[in-house]
């Protein structure tokens, strides 16, 4: 791979790398969106929405054992825990504006559903730079775009502009990614995304 990362380029990349994937998996998207389900009683989103919880709860544990930082980990996980934490209790508070309390969580829902699609372009700098897109997984950005899809037509059809939104940046964001492999095609021909080379991640705090 050419090219050689500077010490600061490292720090910033490892540190968002971190924090994005730890939000992205610890909530889960899907933890916010269970909730949204319950409040609205879309039986579809609900039921997607446990089984994503139940595979995040999971993927925390395995990560939790294999992790060299796990005091590190054991933070960002009690942070993220305390924001699920609180937007329960704040919109818990609401019992008597059932509008509102689907309106915030809602609100809620779209900001860490983007951070969510958002959470590859920590390494698009290094694509661009490297001018080589092969660290990018193509499974993973394709699928993300027609998962995105199908959620933004469902939205649509039930006229639910709280996953329309967040969904339609998702395919906007995954359709940027996409576009990276035809500006700069992999040198090679793994699109799993590991042809990234491994950095030490720093820890946030």
């Amino acid at each position: 791979m050419s090219g050689t990362m500077t010490p600061g380029y490292d720090s910033v990349l490892s540190t968002t790398a971190v924090i994005s994937t730890v939000f992205q998996f610890l909530s889960g998207a899907c933890s916010f969106w269970l909730r949204y389900g319950v409040l609205t009683n879309e039986q579809s989103v609900i039921m997607v929405n446990i089984i994503g919880s139940t595979l995040f709860l999971i993927y925390t544990l395995v990560y939790y054992v294999f992790t060299v930082n796990k005091r590190a980990y054991v933070k960002q996980f009690a942070l993220v825990l305390a924001i699920l934490i609180g937007v329960i209790v704040y919109t818990n508070s609401l019992q008597d504006e059932p509008q509102k309390m689907v309106h915030i969580t809602g609100i809620v829902c779209c900001i860490v559903t983007v951070c969510f699609f958002a959470a590859p372009f920590t390494s698009l700098l290094h694509v661009i730079r490297v001018k080589n897109s092969e660290s990018l997984p193509l499974p993973l950005i394709a699928t993300s775009f027609f998962v995105s899809l199908q959620w933004l037509i469902y939205g649509i059809l039930i006229s639910d502009s709280f996953i329309q939104i967040p969904n339609f940046l998702g395919c906007l964001l995954s359709l940027l990614q996409l576009g990276l492999f035809v500006l700069y095609p992999p040198r090679s021909y793994s699109y799993s995304g590991q042809g990234y080379k491994l950095i030490e991640q720093a820890v946030p705090f």
